[in-house]
């Protein structure tokens, strides 16, 4: 549900109100922190707040939206690719670091939440749906022969994006460009660590 933007002072947009909540959130923990504490942390009183925002929890289902809904665009856009189940699943993978890239601090948030709220039980039950997504592009993947099929899929799909997910604990735009990051992700995600030669090598042992 998208929620209507509200137009406020110069320099306090909602934009830069959910920014500063998002910031509060993942530091202090929702729990811990106030409509008093954005609002300080914005330099504004909490009635400017209270004029782009109804509340607290209105903020934590923006955040959680903006960090979900960047995943089910990445899923929408494969959606038109022709190819083969693997390279969409491919595909997936990469746009969804990039998500995280450009949505850190959203997606850190959403990677938190633990159901305690209707909002976050919502955001919950997005998460699984997104899940459902990616285990079905494995099946598809592992009918087509692209993929191995001796894995199950559902906890193949949880591998992949407890992969991605990882990234929030260390990444840091400085770090190096998105694009080459989700590159890598795909990569090792794919193919492996190994090289070929070592494979190679694995295979000869063990056919002696």
């Amino acid at each position: 549900m998208t929620t209507p933007r509200r137009r406020g002072r110069p320099g306090h947009d909602l934009d830069a109100v959910l920014a500063a909540a998002v910031r509060l959130f993942n530091t202090r923990g929702y729990d811990a922190t106030s409509m008093f504490d954005v609002a300080e942390a914005l330099g504004i009183t909490k009635s400017t707040l209270y004029h782009h925002v109804s509340g607290k929890e209105q903020l934590l289902s923006m955040a959680v939206d903006r960090a979900v809904d960047g995943l089910f665009e990445a899923a929408a856009n494969i959606q038109d690719h022709q190819g083969p189940a693997t390279v969409r699943l491919q595909e997936l993978v990469r746009s969804s670091v990039l998500v995280l890239a450009e949505r850190l601090e959203f997606v850190t948030l959403l990677l938190r939440v633990r159901g305690n709220t209707q909002v976050e039980q919502h955001a919950l039950a997005r998460r699984r749906e997104f899940d459902t997504l990616v285990t079905d592009l494995v099946k598809q993947a592992q009918s087509e022969g692209g993929i191995r099929a001796d894995v199950d899929p559902a906890t193949a799909a949880r591998l992949l994006f407890g992969m991605v997910n990882s990234l929030v604990e260390w990444y840091r735009p400085e770090r190096g460009r998105p694009d080459a990051l989700a590159a890598t992700v795909v990569r090792l995600a794919f193919d492996g660590l190994r090289t070929i030669n070592a494979k190679n090598d694995q295979g000869v042992e063990q056919e002696q």
